[in-house]
């Protein structure tokens, strides 16, 4: 089996001294793996940076034994955030969920326009919370969708909107900027608290139903903002 087609790297492990294993989610492919021989050498290392957009050339002798990968370059993005911590832990981080979340060989146009949309807003001084709108349209192109609309209530309080929930766990506090989406938003704390609750929303209703450990590249994200 042969075929071609472009790629964000969202993992890679060492194979042997030479080569690694790498994941790829592509376009037409959705999530893939194989060797990448000689992945280890100057020339070719450099351009393996977990978000890089890569062409890829696929050969297999059988759909049950591993590939092998021959990769171009196409765009390089992560290396961009190298002396920006809480963007590259982002980078990684998003991946991260990717590649726990994804099943092999399956196409989602979505999930592929969501990984090219990444790189677009992280420039943006509101990058942190187009990244949480963005996290939660990746888990509704997974069939997870939060849908926070259907459950809040809305209350004034000395003329300002308030959005809560009420559960047997008791009322909590939805930051407004998940509901109103065009309100601009300063206050790291705000943020924060935005993306605890959608970080509860991942442990509880994707991880845990599906014996998934938390992503210890998520913890390191969410340190990096404190």
């Amino acid at each position: 089996m042969h075929w071609q087609d472009i790629g964000f790297l969202i993992s890679k492990n060492r194979y042997n001294e030479n080569s690694i294993i790498a994941e790829f989610f592509t376009k037409d492919h959705g999530k893939i793996s194989g060797i990448i021989f000689g992945a280890t050498s100057k020339k070719i290392k450099n351009y393996l940076q977990i978000g890089n957009k890569l062409h890829i050339n696929y050969s297999s002798k059988n759909n049950l034994k591993i590939g092998y990968l021959k990769i171009e370059i196409i765009e390089v993005h992560t290396p961009l955030y190298f002396d920006y911590n809480q963007k590259l832990f982002c980078i990684i981080s998003a991946m991260h969920l990717i590649k726990i979340l994804t099943a092999e060989f399956q196409k989602n146009n979505t999930i592929y326009e969501l990984l090219e949309n990444l790189f677009l807003f992280l420039n943006f001084n509101s990058w942190l919370k187009n990244y949480i709108y963005w996290e939660l349209e990746l888990y509704k192109a997974l069939g997870y969708d939060l849908k926070l609309d259907n459950f809040v209530q809305k209350s004034i309080f000395q003329n300002q909107t308030q959005y809560f929930s009420v559960s047997s766990a008791g009322k909590k506090t939805v930051p407004n900027f998940l509901i109103e989406k065009n309100i601009e938003v300063v206050d790291l704390k705000i943020l924060l608290s935005g993306l605890k609750l959608v970080s509860d929303f991942l442990e509880k209703t994707i991880l845990k139903p599906n014996n998934l450990n938390y992503p210890f590249s998520r913890l390191l994200f969410i340190s990096s903002l404190k």
